[in-house]
């Protein structure tokens, strides 16, 4: 018998039906969770949910995809459109095994490399995106754009802020002083 991975018979599953499972020790921060939904609004599920499916409950326990799950639960826009829907693959492995997948899974995500964030910013920039919409497709603060810019260096990017005057140079204090200001 030839190996198949699960993704090739991914099945639309009622909502209801999937459980999270009690041991997934990943956690979200709302900035990404408002990003996931963004995310899924704008692209649709393009994952799918991993499950085991508990036979005796008629359950789909989750694997991998909690907070896809979650966006699905907390945002009635996504759940309409989909019908009430998630696309599930199925595993078929004893507990221990799922456990050990869901850490595989949460850890196999790895981070974002600065300096190829800094790029990003960058090109979305030099393609005409403001900080704003950078901000709002990114899920990024307005902070965290302007020091991924100042990684880059580029005036350029700077072009469209107000700086404002927070110092002054010491010879411009006395001259004003001199002359009465």
């Amino acid at each position: 018998m030839t190996f198949k991975s699960p993704t090739y018979n991914i099945k639309a599953v009622p909502i209801e039906k999937i459980k999270p499972n009690t041991y997934n020790p990943n956690a979200v921060a709302p900035p990404e969770m408002k990003l996931l939904y963004e995310s899924i609004k704008a692209d649709g599920y393009t994952m799918p949910i991993v499950c085991y499916y508990h036979k005796a409950k008629d359950q789909y326990i989750i694997v991998d995809g909690f907070h896809r799950y979650r966006t699905m639960l907390e945002h009635e826009d996504i759940y309409e459109r989909e019908g009430g829907k998630l696309p599930v693959s199925i595993i078929e492995k004893p507990l221990d095994q799922r456990m050990a997948s869901t850490i595989r899974h949460n850890r196999a995500r790895g981070s974002h490399d600065v300096d190829l964030m800094s790029n990003i910013v960058k090109e979305l920039h030099e393609l005409g995106r403001s900080d704003a919409w950078i901000s709002k497709h990114l899920g990024m603060d307005r902070d965290e754009i302007l020091r991924l810019k100042q990684i880059t260096g580029l005036t350029a990017l700077f072009k469209d802020i107000k700086f404002g005057q927070a110092w002054k140079p010491i010879e411009d204090e006395i001259e004003e002083e001199k002359v009465g200001v």
